[in-house]
């Protein structure tokens, strides 16, 4: 059974830092891209940031472009998400998601959320 689970969410200022971590078990991790989607209350669901399985590819979403990178260990079957300069604007929940295909339109599994609250 696959399991992805989101930490290092909190509350933080304008400006801060922040950064995400999704472990992954039970898939072949390095076998999977791994993205990170953003929810805020009312909002649709965005795709935030994407990394094929061996980090040969990336991409962003124009509005963290930036400010945020992307990053995995496969030996620690972990995903990253280092966001810089936060704004309020980035407050959601954060959700890690994988998936064979890099480009899928939805991905096939995904975490819990973590929250990120970022205060003006």
């Amino acid at each position: 059974q696959v399991h992805l689970v989101e930490s290092g969410g909190g509350l933080v200022q304008a400006g801060d830092s922040l950064r995400l971590s999704c472990v992954a078990s039970g898939l072949p991790f390095s076998y999977y891209a791994m993205a990170w989607f953003r929810q805020a209350p009312g909002n649709e669901r965005k795709l935030v940031a994407r990394i094929s399985g061996r980090s040969q590819y990336s991409n962003y979403a124009d509005f963290v472009k930036g400010r945020f990178t992307v990053s995995r260990d496969n030996a620690k079957n972990t995903m990253y998400l280092q966001m810089n300069s936060l704004k309020p604007e980035d407050t959601a929940i954060y959700y890690c998601a994988a998936d064979k295909n890099f480009l899928a339109t939805d991905y096939n599994y995904w975490g819990q959320g973590t929250q990120v609250t970022v205060s003006s």
